[in-house]
């Protein structure tokens, strides 16, 4: 496809104005301000639009889309015990595969490209991703069980490892495979080790929450001389592969050296953590630490939506209110933390950025709107202004899965069937 004088936001975070930008298979092939010679494929009108690298939502629980709304106005360790764990205990194969079509419908809609994602019954979000367009880095987030011993002996094992066999066997790297632990609270020192040796001999990812809440980070203290969780999954090796931690609301300390010096990345979820009630991670501090940070929406239970649109959004106005800065997290610093940091926190280091040769992940903004106009500069218009309405395509790899309202791979309204029949099932058997 042939994106023709369009606005766009090159690798560099400069704003080009009518640029032509062309996409071949899953690639970038070419970005300049002359239409490509002898070019006589499909091309898009550009005029009044801009184009941006679509999202990477490092952090989330897609299938809990289906818990939408679900055991509101409870602290995180209530609304888990008493709510999510017996909910998500009656989810079903198929329960899961059209929760997360449900879930892909949003991310899509909203400008993702990929998501990092933390559930079990891995093989039914795969057959989402793979049906919906969206590319995805997939882990079971195990937790401690009593009368089972090493990781091995756990389903999270097992469910990693015929991922892992399906993954070789597709011969692609749109879904990726990563090991997960829940927390420290759900979990004991030696299912840790188990947990980042296994990470490290099979060379994978790890995905982990950390520091959520101030109860969780003090406990640890106490249950582990003084440690807390981030110098604990230090010790215990969890570091030692590249990692995503979710929150580190509560980190202090020597906990952001250990953050940098592995090279951690941290999802920053604002909706999510002001919503239990879970504190303002201290994110200015991270990136003035050198800590690489990335945006997450975390679950629908939680937030209660996968607008990764408005997550940046928020990230920023929140960055700008507790800090008093007003150049904090400003437009194209977003863009940074929403793409490029979260697909380097994939392991995809050609995706993330317009530029020749990466990954085509185009998302498209429509800026002949009331609320757009006038523009001075697009990101700020984008990200200050805008809705995920405005969003008009999304191609990701190449393919286009969103265009003008329309999703190309999923029937919306089978989805929201499916998802209303299957939540009202479940409640009947709660």
């Amino acid at each position: 496809m042939l994106f023709e004088k369009i606005t766009l936001i090159d690798g560099n975070y400069e704003e080009k104005r009518d640029m032509y930008l062309e996409t071949e298979g899953n690639r970038i092939v070419y970005i300049g301000t002359e239409r490509p010679e002898g070019y006589t494929g499909e091309t898009y009108d550009g005029r009044n639009k801009v184009a941006l690298p679509g999202f990477y939502n490092i952090h989330c629980h897609i299938p809990d889309t289906l818990l939408r709304g679900y055991g509101e106005g409870l602290p995180l360790h209530r609304w888990l015990t008493e709510k999510m764990f017996p909910f998500e205990a009656k989810l079903t194969e198929e329960d899961v595969y059209w929760s997360s079509m449900l879930g892909a419908c949003e991310l899509i809609r909203s400008g993702a490209a990929s998501f990092n994602d933390m559930f079990y019954k891995l093989e039914w979000i795969e057959r989402a991703v793979r049906d919906s367009g969206l590319k995805a880095n997939l882990s079971f987030g195990v937790s401690a069980l009593p009368g089972l011993g090493s990781y091995r002996e756990y389903a999270a094992y097992a469910e990693t490892e015929a991922l892992r066999r399906r993954l070789a066997e597709a011969g692609d790297d749109r879904v990726r495979a990563d090991v997960g632990l829940h927390a420290e609270y759900t979990s004991h020192e030696g299912l840790m080790r188990d947990v980042a040796d296994y990470a490290r001999e099979a060379g994978l990812r790890v995905h982990l929450h950390l520091s959520e809440t101030r109860k969780e980070h003090e406990e640890c203290k106490t249950r582990h001389n003084g440690l807390t969780p981030a110098a604990l999954f230090e010790r215990v090796g969890l570091f030692d592969v590249p990692a995503i931690a979710a929150h580190c609301v509560w980190i202090e300390g020597e906990d952001f050296d250990i953050l940098r010096d592995k090279g951690v990345t941290v999802a920053h979820n604002p909706s999510s953590n002001m919503k239990l009630g879970s504190g303002f991670a201290p994110v200015k501090k991270m990136l003035e630490a050198g800590i690489r940070v990335g945006i997450g929406t975390d679950g629908a239970a939680s937030n209660n939506n996968l607008n990764m649109l408005e997550e940046v959004t928020l990230a920023s106005m929140i960055g700008k209110g507790i800090t008093g800065d007003p150049t904090f997290l400003g437009p194209r610093q977003l863009l940074e933390l929403s793409c490029r940091n979260g697909a380097l926190a994939q392991g995809r280091t050609d995706c993330g950025a317009l530029e020749v040769g990466s990954r085509a992940d185009i998302v498209v903004y429509d800026l002949d709107k009331p609320h757009l106009q006038p523009v001075y500069e697009a990101l700020p218009n984008l990200f200050y202004a805008a809705d995920a309405s405005d969003i008009c395509l999304n191609m990701i790899d190449g393919e286009v899965v969103y265009r003008d309202g329309v999703l190309t791979r999923i029937d919306e309204e089978k989805v929201m069937a499916e998802a209303r029949s299957r939540s009202a099932r479940i409640l009947s058997e709660l």
